[in-house]
């Protein structure tokens, strides 16, 4: 999980912060230094952490915090503050040309970032708010770069402009800006070829396609998980040809956050996405408060909300059917598939946990008792199951249980053990009528159900 040995650290520094009636000075320093620690052990640059201590120490060991009815909570506000300070206040959003002109975006990053990959998901959301994009093949030497782009477009829904590998990347990107305005794309973005290192043809290649073609937002894509390098490769690509805005990929897998930290410090430049797992609506834009709250195991409720908004593609009619059959203790099988399928969307089980306040420390004791291998074989379970049987689950005999537990690759007290909980949850389900929203918005998170 994203900052999880960072959030840990720093929940345990914040614990012994609030035991305390009143704090000393000595207090808040001995806490900062915790912090420093924290922050450094976690791939931060060392001059942002330096900054980032003295500028809560400054506000933090005064008269106003010392004196006040909860001085341990004011000390954590401060840190909430300056650590979005850090990270860049505001919301960077993508800059559109007015009107109907194309707004032309260059994707640039060092192989294995994730860029063709996050360039695809990019043009996904951008066609979400009704622009329609051009991706644009312009890395001619990665065997399968392509391809991989024309996948990536078919997933997304958009389409994919390539000339092959026989011509030069600017030769592409013009004829691409051509293709746009015959076609009527008001956004094209080009996939610049990557390479395992900085350079001197590479950053040639991308001062020439900008040269040739205005070129109206320069991104790029790094990898989260490579900490400081980073940030060292954001610096250097901005001095080279001059970057826009950075998105970090692979998020979910940087346990320690440094690169979050330090890249709008150390480059000047703002984080525009996150890159949070493998889904379209795993690039999260970014939002320096709410990942300042997820730092501090505040959880991040808002972005929650977002993600069960972007995924309920159930229309209003029949999350309002599926609503009053769980009232009614009556939801089946079907219903349960619909939930799982929800979940996934989201980014499983732990990822909606630990967007919740409060979850931090809990969400590993949590994730052992219902790991993500147990759902997927509930979910077996169920797809073992005849049409008939996922509707009237009084159908299943001894004899039909035993066929699903085949089908499911289980023992059958799996699967018996598995029915009886899905009949406790519809009792309970019927009992809690008010947890179950009708509308959109209403209820439990939005009309979202969780798998039982």
């Amino acid at each position: 999980m994203a900052f999880e040995s960072l959030t840990d650290k720093l929940q345990n520094v914040f614990k012994n912060l609030r035991s305390k009636g009143r704090l000393t000075e000595e207090d808040v320093k001995a806490a900062l230094k915790e912090v420093k620690m924290a922050l450094l052990e976690a791939d931060v640059n060392f001059k942002v952490v330096k900054q980032f201590i003295k500028s809560v120490e400054e506000r933090a060991v005064g008269a106003d915090v010392m004196n006040g009815l909860n001085p341990g909570q004011m000390v954590i506000k401060i840190v909430n503050e300056e650590m979005v300070t850090l990270m860049g206040s505001e919301t960077t959003e993508i800059k559109m040309q007015p009107g109907k002109a194309i707004t032309v975006l260059m994707m640039c990053g060092l192989q294995g970032a994730g860029k063709t990959t996050t360039t695809a998901k990019i043009a996904g959301k951008l066609k979400l708010k009704s622009k329609k994009p051009l991706l644009v093949a312009c890395d001619i030497y990665r065997p399968a770069a392509i391809k991989q782009l024309q996948i990536n477009g078919e997933k997304q829904g958009v389409d994919v402009f390539s000339m092959g590998d026989n011509h030069s990347p600017v030769d592409i990107a013009k004829a691409s800006i051509e293709h746009a305005n015959k076609n009527g794309h008001n956004v094209v973005i080009l996939d610049t070829a990557g390479r395992l290192h900085i350079d001197e043809d590479m950053m040639a290649e991308l001062q020439a396609i900008k040269e040739n073609i205005e070129v109206h937002q320069t991104l790029l894509v790094v990898d989260a998980m490579t900490g400081q390098d980073a940030v060292n490769v954001a610096k250097e690509f901005d001095e080279k040809i001059h970057i826009d805005g950075v998105v970090l990929s692979k998020m979910d897998g940087d346990t320690r956050g440094g690169a979050a930290l330090s890249v709008k410090t150390v480059t000047g430049k703002p984080i525009l996405f996150v890159g949070m797992g493998e889904k379209l609506s795993d690039l999260e834009q970014f939002y320096p408060d709410r990942m300042a709250s997820r730092i501090l195991g505040m959880g991040d409720v808002l972005t929650l909300i977002d993600k069960v908004q972007a995924n309920l593609d159930i229309d209003e009619g029949k999350e309002k059917e599926m609503a009053a059959r769980m009232k009614k203790g009556k939801f089946d099988f079907n219903d349960y598939l619909e939930s799982m399928k929800q979940m996934k969307n989201m980014g499983g089980l732990s990822s909606i946990l630990g967007m919740m306040p409060g979850m931090g420390k809990q969400l590993g004791d949590i994730e052992s008792m219902v790991d993500e291998k147990q759902l997927a074989r509930m979910e077996a379970i169920v797809l073992s199951m005849t049409h008939a049987e996922r509707e009237n689950p009084k159908l299943l005999n001894l004899s039909r249980k035993s066929r699903i537990a085949r089908g499911a690759g289980v023992d059958i007290a799996v699967v018996n053990r598995f029915i009886k909980q899905f009949e406790q949850s519809q009792k309970m389900m019927k009992q809690m009528p008010g947890m179950l929203g009708g509308k959109k918005g209403k209820g439990m998170f939005g009309g979202m159900k969780f798998p039982f």
